[in-house]
């Protein structure tokens, strides 16, 4: 039998998952670390322990015998991993949302045009060290003596894949997720990367499909990593083949268009969109909004206000009568009075119909300029009627879709050398999608 194992490791959950070769999963464990502080105080990952518990994952595949060929990554990349000329980092694994200092971003915005036209080339809204290339930046200003040290910055994804390989790499899915370093219509390093002298700390580019021997490990084979929201498209890129939009739903939305080519504009750029880079590197226009996390706000406020507990909505169905005659769409549901509403249910109508106006507004941003006519939607709102209902309504032309697939970045990072160790070609039941079609009259 074949077999891969995959480390899905994000913020809060690291997870091992080793698929077999119908990508069935057949083994799973996980482990949360505390955090510990970097030099300033701020928190930021335990490196060491996770790079303890990765090892000894792979010996318990050992022992137990599991027939695993090929391992390779999903990771959250926004954090580089700094490496001296022996491997060995020197650094902590900063957090990506540790306070950037405002003059350094400034200063280098201003050399290339403004934050607008720096933004604008590289395709990443100024977001401090959620730019990765600027923490490698940071360190050449503000720490000179330790940056002269770094042998190579490597993206976490690629980094575990080090650990196994001794091949030092650079992936482009993580070096193109607002990175800040790659120059979108050039299709090559900003030119700033160079005249910074960090060129140099930068491995070698390598494509997603990529594998190297590993060296002592009960694997063979070993990817080079991906980045973990690109990792994700990867299924649906796979099962799918006419034109689609992913709209990935959780604390974010995000609207992700493989097949939207055109560069990204300062309009797009002030509204909270950019572009990441697939596995096979075509860009990826995305839009955010920050949903999810206004849905939990306001979802504890109705629970407040009717005395209800927190998840009261999961119950809840679709009814269109909530919705009419019941005051327009606002910006936001908490310029509502709950005084307003008669109970819970028609207060989380209205709730939702607000989140869907605005989410109209985002996902249009990247639909522009596409073929695309099929819409799936995974993540905690693929599960909530009431929000599919009301999506698909906003979309009449689109083929609006639930879909689900269990562990969709850590079965991107499977697919993505599934060549190298996987004779079965078949992957097409992969997504479970569940047609949505309103057969009412739109009132929101």
């Amino acid at each position: 039998m074949e077999a891969i194992a995959i480390f899905d490791i994000g913020k809060t959950n690291k997870k091992l998952l080793v698929f077999d070769s119908n990508f069935e999963l057949i083994h799973e464990q996980s482990a949360r670390f505390d955090e510990i502080a970097d030099e300033d105080g701020d928190p930021c990952e335990d490196l060491s322990a996770l790079v303890a518990w990765m090892r000894q994952s792979l010996q318990r595949l050992q022992d137990d015998k599991l027939p695993v060929s090929a391992v390779n990554f999903s990771a959250y990349g926004a954090s580089f991993v700094h490496l001296d000329d022996k491997g060995k980092p020197i650094t902590p694994l900063y957090n990506y949302l540790k306070p950037y200092p405002d003059s350094l971003q400034a200063s280098l915005h201003a050399r290339w045009g403004g934050t607008d036209a720096f933004s604008l080339a590289t395709a990443s809204p100024a977001l401090g060290n959620l730019n990765s290339g600027l923490q490698l930046y940071r360190l050449k200003q503000q720490k000179p003596q330790l940056f002269a040290q770094i042998k190579y910055s490597l993206h976490l994804p690629q980094f575990l894949s080090f650990l196994l390989t001794g091949r030092a790499v650079t992936d482009i899915t993580s070096i193109g997720c607002h990175t800040a370093l790659w120059n979108f219509a050039a299709g090559d390093y900003h030119a700033w990367v160079s005249e910074a002298d960090m060129l140099g700390k930068l491995a070698p580019l390598v494509s997603c499909d990529n594998v190297f021997p590993a060296i002592q490990t009960p694997v063979v084979l070993c990817g080079s990593g991906l980045h973990d929201s690109s990792a994700a498209l990867i299924p649906y890129l796979d099962s799918f083949s006419e034109p689609f939009l992913l709209l990935s739903t959780g604390t974010w939305c995000i609207s992700l268009n493989p097949f939207n080519t055109a560069l990204l504009t300062t309009d797009e750029l002030k509204q909270d969109c950019l572009c990441y880079l697939q596995y096979n590197g075509r860009p990826v226009k995305a839009a955010r909004l920050f949903a999810g996390q206004e849905h939990e706000i306001q979802v504890r406020r109705i629970a407040a206000h009717f005395q209800l507990q927190p998840r009261f909505y999961e119950s809840i169905r679709f009814n269109p009568a909530l919705l009419a005659n019941d005051g327009s769409p606002l910006p936001v549901f908490s310029k509502r009075a709950m005084a307003d509403f008669p109970d819970a249910a028609t207060a989380y109508h209205r709730l939702m119909a607000d989140i869907i106006h605005a989410q109209i507004e985002s996902t249009r941003l990247v639909l522009n300029g596409s073929d695309v006519s099929t819409i799936y939607v995974d993540g905690g709102f693929s599960k909530n009627h009431v929000y599919m209902q009301l999506l698909a309504a906003a979309f009449p032309e689109k083929k609006v879709y639930a879909a689900s697939i269990p562990q969709a970045s850590a079965l991107g990072a499977a697919l993505a050398i599934r060549k190298h160790w996987n004779k079965n070609n078949s992957s097409s039941s992969l997504v479970n999608t569940e047609l949505y079609t309103p057969e009412w009259v739109n009132h929101v």
